[in-house]
């Protein structure tokens, strides 16, 4: 890891810490209630840091480019995902910190005899927990994206209600007028930006539409839609990123990301290729030509700088969307870097872009390297996943002076990052993109 990189992670860790912990520390300033013993102060105050990182994932999923931007959605999602535990850890510590300095305390867990400002915590606590089991068991339960994503709102939201409710009731440390009113003024700007996010922005979307120009069935059970701005210049994007594309509304709950597949330098018509992988996007093979869509964007901090050279593209299945849009981008630029192309796939039929990418190899200086875990009979590259032995193979030494950029499966992605670590490349020198934000 680079200086530069570990000094900006750093600097937001540090940014979020302040802003997690300012409320609690808040709480000591002015006159407040005499010290009690030093667990039940400490449960108090991990309450309320849970409650804050609660409240402040409402502004990590809120697509804020200043957030985002310096290292892509993928990565703030992946640390949304991980602060939940946190959270429910410290919301869940201070119950059972509190019955273990006095074990009396025990009877408030029955909800039915319980008063009215426990009754609350409760309520807050069977919010998180029920937010936090549905959003990794969803897929085991055969909760679709779309359902999942409304509960997860409406979760969140009692989790946090609930939450000030329960430290209000009891009053110890919000006593205060303008203490309490600081935490409610904090739970105001946190449900604020969700109705931003949610209902404000997309609101401008509406004067923004696409239209489905064509639908053009790919290899790999995927499909492209062709997209025509209507009405307006479109958006501009860099090679590698993504959209949120809504088909009803931009003011639905529910967007799903994919990526450009089309060159940065075509302006007003954008291409999605989008593999079946069931639910929403099983419909949009069959989608009306002439619908109007919307699209959030341009997102994600997966591209390709111009002195990137020679850069090593490494993807699997529908993972190649975003390469896609950098090759087409650097033929239109007529860009004559070397560039390197390791493509896995289940087999041979299952290669999206197949016949694209072998005429690109006439226009750029590329090679295509295409690894097949059922190859045919004849086939004489490339067997089996991607590891360490393909890389070698494949990519020449020095490894470390390379940039890799990997999208696909994530079990793919991780062999491709393990398989770097090993040759030692720093963690500076690849990119990935994963869309796993549920």
């Amino acid at each position: 890891m680079n200086r530069s990189f570990a000094g900006r992670a750093a600097l937001w860790i540090g940014a979020y810490l302040f802003v997690v912990l300012a409320p609690l520390f808040a709480l000591l300033l002015g006159d407040h209630p005499p010290a009690r013993d030093f667990w039940t102060e400490f449960a108090d105050a991990i309450a309320y840091a849970g409650l804050s990182i609660i409240g402040l994932q409402f502004g990590l999923t809120a697509r804020f480019r200043f957030i985002t931007q310096p290292w892509g959605e993928d990565v703030i999602y992946y640390f949304h995902r991980q602060l939940t535990w946190v959270a429910l850890a410290l919301v869940l510590a201070h119950p059972a910190i509190l019955i273990w300095v006095r074990p009396a305390r025990i009877a408030a867990l029955n909800v039915f005899a319980a008063g009215w400002r426990v009754k609350y915590a409760n309520f807050s606590i069977y919010a998180l927990v029920a937010l936090t089991a549905l959003s990794y068991g969803r897929k085991r339960i055969g909760l679709s994206y779309e359902a999942w994503h409304a509960t997860h709102i409406v979760l969140a939201l009692l989790a946090v209600g609930f939450g000030l409710a329960h430290a209000i009731a009891f009053g110890f440390y919000l006593q205060s007028p303008l203490k309490s009113g600081l935490w409610v003024s904090l739970v105001i700007v946190w449900i604020g930006v969700l109705v931003y996010t949610r209902i404000v922005r997309p609101y401008f979307f509406l004067r923004r539409p696409y239209r489905v120009e064509a639908v053009r069935r790919e290899r790999g059970d995927s499909v492209t839609l062709a997209l025509q701005a209507d009405g307006h210049d479109g958006l501009s994007f860099a090679p590698g990123q993504f959209a949120w594309l809504s088909t009803v509304t931009p003011l639905q709950i529910t967007g799903h990301p994919f990526s450009f597949a089309s060159s940065a330098d075509v302006h007003g018509r954008i291409e999605l290729t989008i593999r079946n992988l069931g639910d929403f996007t099983a419909a949009l093979g069959s989608i009306r030509i002439g619908r109007r869509v919307w699209l959030d964007g341009p997102y994600g901090a997966f591209t390709m700088d111009e002195a990137d050279d020679p850069p090593v593209l490494i993807a699997g299945g529908i993972g190649i969307t975003p390469m896609m849009s950098m090759l087409r981008t650097m033929a239109d630029r007529s860009d004559r870097r070397r560039i390197l192309l390791i493509y896995a796939n289940r087999n041979w039929e299952d290669v999206t872009f197949r016949e694209e990418l072998e005429a690109l190899e006439t226009r750029l200086d590329l090679e295509v390297v295409h690894v097949l875990e059922e190859p045919p009979p004849d086939w004489t590259g490339e067997r089996g996943r991607l590891s360490l032995k393909t890389l070698k193979r494949c990519v020449r030494a020095p490894f470390v002076e390379r940039n890799y950029f990997i999208c696909g499966p994530e079990p793919m992605m991780d062999a491709a990052e393990a398989a770097l670590a090993e040759l030692g490349v720093p963690i500076s020198r690849y990119h990935s993109e994963r869309y796993s934000f549920a």
